[in-house]
């Protein structure tokens, strides 16, 4: 089901670079648009993990340099049944994270500076055991590949409406504009569409695979609430990239709370709690544990 919900978003996403292209640049426009589609979908397949990292400045670090959080994710693949991610650090203060890469063997897990600051052990667990929970159901393809092609639509539609086809081929003005606006809002639908039932499955394998659902709600909780304080520049600068995180990392709203590329947090904790009682971890707690306050606090990570 997976490949086919990528196949089916990679298709959508090539049909609206066509359209940009005839549109901008008429049947000439939209040949080189299809042309470069077919070139981005190529290398965004291999790559869109390495540009996902980049974009956020991510650094890969080993057992010498974070033992603790690459010792976690270690033990945490190892219950999921998965081979062992790369892991990488992004400077950052707003406390979040995501997944990366084509299928398990090439994947990746980043995590925030301001998670490991903020949380602790148990919720950062939690939080990359929700990141594996997507790297298992093979979502990070999906979502990366997306976010590349997004990217690029955006991209497309305004160097089309400055760079736009000569003489006849020259689009309306005002169908340039609303291209240049209405595309790259298009292709955040068609990104953001698979986007929040894929949260819920990950929330629920996450927790199975943590042992710790509750701990896994506590994270959402402390990390949604640290974004609307802690802006994150690079994600502002990438919006295309957002679905990726295990919350939305844009501290904006309008636009942005209009076509929400997460389900409210709130629904997400309660179907955590739901499953809590179905494992009937409560006052017991399985896997890591820690002691829960309700506000922020540093977490063991130096």
């Amino acid at each position: 089901m997976n490949v086919l919900k990528t196949a089916l978003l990679l298709a959508g996403l090539t049909a609206l670079f066509g359209a940009v292209g005839l549109v901008l640049g008429g049947p000439r426009g939209m040949a080189v648009a299809l042309g470069i589609a077919a070139l981005t979908n190529l290398y965004a397949y291999w790559r869109s993990d390495r540009l996902a990292l980049a974009a956020h400045d991510a650094r890969e670090v080993d057992l010498r340099s974070a033992p603790e959080l690459v010792g976690m994710v270690r033990d945490l693949a190892h219950r999921a049944g998965l081979p062992m991610p790369r892991v990488y650090l992004i400077d950052s203060p707003q406390p979040n994270a995501f997944a990366t890469g084509r299928n398990p063997r090439n994947a990746a897990v980043a995590a925030t500076t301001g998670l490991l600051a903020h949380l602790g052990r148990a919720e950062v667990a939690g939080v990359m055991a929700h990141e594996l929970a997507h790297i298992k159901n093979r979502d990070t393809l999906t979502m990366t590949v997306s976010a590349t092609l997004a990217g690029a639509i955006a991209t497309l539609a305004q160097f089309g409406f400055v760079f736009g086809g000569r003489g006849d081929a020259r689009p309306n003005p005002l169908v340039a504009i609303a291209t240049a606006m209405l595309a790259p809002i298009a292709a955040m639908i068609v990104q953001f569409a698979v986007s929040r039932s894929r949260e819920y499955a990950a929330d629920r394998e996450g927790g199975l695979i943590s042992g710790d659902p509750l701990a896994l709600a506590g994270a959402l909780a402390r990390i949604e609430s640290a974004v609307r304080q802690v802006p994150s520049p690079a994600a502002e600068g990438h919006p295309a990239t957002a679905p990726l995180f295990i919350v939305n990392p844009l501290s904006g709203r309008g636009i942005d709370a209009l076509f929400s590329t997460h389900p409210a947090t709130r629904n997400r904790i309660a179907a955590l709690q739901q499953l809590a009682a179905e494992m009937g971890v409560g006052a017991r707690r399985g896997g890591f544990t820690d002691a829960r306050s309700p506000g922020p606090r540093p977490g063991p990570w130096g």
